[in-house]
Order: structure tokens, then C-alpha cells, then sequence
């Protein structure tokens, strides 16, 4: 019953992940292209953002529950 509730929200926390993570991916091959050092500096943090987005939680009103545990 919860997932049908928040489908759209799901769908918007996993679509906003990958772009982070496709983000992250043009750092690291502009890592490799144009500047070294700062592209892969870049994709870091992007990824890392990317990976909290889909390990959390919708709370009850559909909203990301940063504050949940996570395990």
C-alpha cells in the first residue's frame, strides 16, 4: 500500500540518483581528458551524493527521511 502511495516520488528519488551518477561519470571522463586531478575530484563527492539519495527512506508523507536509519 506505502508504494503505491509514493510511485511518483520512488520513480523521482531514483531518477535523480542516476542523473547524479551520470554526472558523476562525465567527471571522471573529463578526468581522463581535459584536467586530470579536478575531474575525479569532482566525480567523488557527485557519486557520494548519488549513493545517499537511494539509500534513503520515504517517511509516511512521502518525503526523504534523511533521519531514518538506513540498515
Amino acid at each position: 500500500m506505502k508504494d503505491n502511495k509514493c510511485k511518483s516520488e520512488n520513480f523521482f528519488k531514483y531518477f535523480l540518483s542516476s542523473l547524479f551518477v551520470v554526472f558523476s561519470l562525465g567527471f571522471v571522463v573529463m578526468g581522463f581528458t581535459f584536467l586530470p586531478i579536478i575531474g575525479f575530484v569532482l566525480a567523488l563527492p557527485v557519486l557520494a551524493i548519488a549513493f545517499v539519495i537511494i539509500r534513503t527512506r520515504l517517511n509516511d508523507k512521502c518525503e526523504l527521511d534523511f533521519n531514518a536509519d538506513v540498515t
